[in-house]
């Protein structure tokens, strides 16, 4: 599970679309870029492989709640 998860725009111009992300995930934390076709660009070390997936879908749940459907 995904805790402390934090985004902001990318760019000053709210406009443009692109989040920086951060999140804590088994102690340790991370930080990336959420692209506006749902790419994921890690601007720190990615999560584990084994855990890659559950972590990208939970991403993609946040950013859909807090971004999309607002």
């Amino acid at each position: 599970m995904l805790t402390h998860f934090q985004f902001k725009p990318l760019y000053d111009n709210k406009q443009l679309p692109g989040w920086k992300f951060s999140f804590y995930f088994h102690k340790q934390k991370y930080n990336g870029v959420y692209h506006p076709d749902g790419k994921i660009e890690w601007t720190s070390g990615a999560p584990e492989a084994v855990n890659i997936e559950q972590v990208k879908s939970q991403i993609h749940e946040l950013m859909l709640f807090h971004v999309y459907d607002n």
